[in-house]
């Protein structure tokens, strides 16, 4: 006989709570990120754009976002992303790869409420 494992209602209902909490949390942080870059922060409510203009405030073209499609590849992709942020905020690498990629929810909010400012990497580049 075969039994799989069935989550009762409590369980449902709690993860789905604690995944519209963490999300709210993600969108509040990704809000404030967006204005300090001058990009509208409503944007950072619909799930595929706010990785479009993460991708953007990090310097780099939106059209990187296909690259999140290819499997591998998109680990790689996330932590370049990750700490070209982190160095448009004025941080340093291992902030980005540690906060922003494996802990990904308090490092937007620590540079979302932190002192740090935007800059563009592409001016700083030239």
């Amino acid at each position: 006989m075969y039994y799989a494992y069935q989550p009762d209602a409590g369980q449902t209902t709690t993860s789905t709570v604690g995944s519209i909490i963490l999300y709210i949390i993600m969108v509040i942080g990704l809000w404030r990120i967006f204005s300090k870059a001058g990009r509208p922060g409503w944007l950072a409510i619909i799930p595929i754009v706010n990785l479009i203009v993460l991708i953007q405030v990090s310097g780099h073209s939106g059209w990187l976002v296909l690259l999140y499609i290819i499997p591998i590849v998109n680990i790689v992709v996330s932590i370049v992303v990750a700490v070209h942020l982190a160095k448009s905020f004025g941080k340093g690498g291992a902030f980005g790869f540690f906060l922003l990629w494996l802990l990904s929810i308090i490092g937007y909010l620590i540079l979302a409420f932190g002192s740090s400012t935007h800059h563009d990497r592409r001016q700083l580049q030239a």
